[in-house]
């Protein structure tokens, strides 16, 4: 065990001394250096009770439901408020009601790394809940398009804030044998929020300005959030780089009781502190030695959004409206099949394993897609195109719920060094936000110019590069510690 720990403190300070031209192992390499560690790791000690730490996730997970609600909040609703704003009939304001809320969550998200290395998570966390009650106390007032714009604005930069800071918290605060089954609980809260705003938007059409309700609703879960994170633990890692040792032990006794806390301290204190986390500059993400990683990262997200998933969410009414479906009835079904999907995922995460789940959930939604661009060609029936419209895009959402919406944000802060943790999810999430507008805003346009099976088949050839960039970039995590994990990942000489 001695001779063990000697190692990972020689590898440690390797990594430290490794040039920025020295590349990252190979998957293969890597994957086999986690066994290793698996093998040669003996804690002496049982897992620790998973019931400490599941309170501080839980609330952490309400920024993740206000996602999920603020994504899907506009869905239904979307044509009476054309209606009483005055631009009904204006796709490209419709549009863009739906995406300036993703671009405001882009000037969030670049800035959500630097805040929560900067005052921590649990403070980010309060400071994402106020813009969301704020934006959406005007979006539920105002009387004119520019005002829902700058409401939606607003809600954006709290979306932009919520996300890679819940998938952090969640990551740093979770024992190492659950910390896959939390990080579900992420996608499930977000499958509840859009459920959630489906649900509430359901008597939009029979009660005269309902819009308005379902954006008051909203502020009350911001401000939970923002009020219960005062009793939450802050993240022994973010502490222990700020030199508050005492205080990450503290919290690690909080979270996983003391006797785990002493072990959960020393492998924190095999990661050299001198690793500031505010000497981790941009250009050093974009091309130095984390270049690497930080690519899978934002590749990653970008073949999620790139998938069509979100086109799904936010305009399924549209669309199964074409296909003679009830909106109402669709949308539910959506739901049902997003929860049933999450369910699932967090009873598998930690079993099969993040690769597993990623791998198979994008071969599922790119059959998914190639039914819903085969129920769009006129060889099909009336009666066939139902089948394979509806039935595919069920497949779809349920196929990603899986593994391609819960995987990246877990896997990410897993694979992330500790140094450059919140500042690398941020660059990764930022890309997910810049092609989530993009496609708020194109896909009613696109669908009109390019047609339903075009479009579908580009989302699925999307999908089968997700899957090929998955069997050849993506290395396993379940079970390992976050410093395992790191030392696995380290530069090669």
């Amino acid at each position: 065990m001695l001779m063990w720990v000697g190692h990972l403190r020689e590898n440690s300070s390797m990594y430290k001394r490794a040039p920025s031209s020295r590349d990252y192992s190979t998957v293969d390499d890597v994957e086999e250096n986690l066994d290793i560690l698996d093998n040669g790791l003996d804690k002496g000690i049982s897992n620790p009770s998973w019931k400490l730490s599941l309170p501080h996730v839980l609330v952490a997970t309400i920024s993740s439901f206000l996602f999920g609600y603020h994504l899907g909040v506009v869905n239904e609703p979307l044509e009476s408020i054309s209606v009483d704003l005055g631009f009904h009939g204006n796709t490209l304001a419709e549009g863009l009601v739906v995406s300036i809320c993703l671009g405001g969550a882009l000037i969030g998200c670049l800035l959500s790394g630097w805040i929560a290395d900067g005052v921590g998570r649990r403070r980010t966390f309060q400071l994402c809940a106020m813009p969301m009650i704020i934006g959406a106390s005007m979006s539920a007032a105002t009387n004119n398009l520019f005002g829902m714009l700058v409401g939606r604005l607003f809600v954006g930069t709290g979306l932009g804030l919520g996300p890679p800071i819940a998938s952090l918290y969640v990551t740093e605060v979770s024992p190492a044998f659950v910390r896959g089954t939390y990080g579900a609980f992420i996608q499930i809260a977000t499958c509840l929020g859009l459920m959630g705003a489906l649900f509430i938007g359901i008597p939009v059409k029979d009660i005269p300005g309902w819009w308005r309700v379902c954006f008051w609703v909203s502020t009350i879960p911001a401000v939970i959030l923002a009020a219960a994170m005062v009793f939450c633990a802050e993240s022994p890692h973010w502490l222990y780089k700020q030199g508050r040792t005492s205080e990450a032990e503290a919290e690690f006794e909080r979270l996983l009781g003391v006797s785990e806390a002493k072990f959960a301290m020393l492998e924190l204190s095999k990661v050299d502190r001198g690793d500031d986390t505010d000497s981790v500059k941009l250009s050093e993400l974009l091309h130095g030695r984390h270049s690497k990683v930080v690519f899978i990262g934002s590749t990653l997200f970008a073949l999620q959004q790139l998938s069509g998933i979100n086109a799904v969410f936010y305009f399924s009414s549209t669309v199964f409206k074409s296909a003679g479906v009830p909106s109402d009835l669709a949308n539910v079904c959506i739901g049902i099949a997003n929860l049933a999907g999450s369910i699932i995922s967090m009873g598998l995460m930690d079993k099969l394993g993040r690769k597993v789940l990623l791998f198979w959930s994008f071969f599922g939604m790119a059959i998914a897609m190639m039914l819903q661009a085969t129920g769009a060609t006129s060889l099909v029936s009336n009666v066939g195109t139902l089948y394979f419209s509806v039935g595919g895009m069920l497949l779809f959402v349920f196929t990603f719920a899986l593994g391609a919406g819960p995987v990246p944000g877990l896997l990410l802060p897993e694979i992330f060094p500790s140094q450059i943790r919140a500042k690398a999810m941020a660059v990764c999430m930022s890309v997910h936000w810049v092609i989530n507008f993009f496609v708020g805003l194109l896909f009613l346009r696109l669908l009109e110019k390019l047609g339903p099976q075009l479009l579908y088949s580009m989302f699925a050839t999307f999908c089968i590069m997700a899957v090929i960039f998955v069997r050849r970039n993506v290395v396993e995590t379940k079970g390992k510690t976050l410093h395992e994990i790191e030392i696995a990942l380290l530069p090669q000489e």
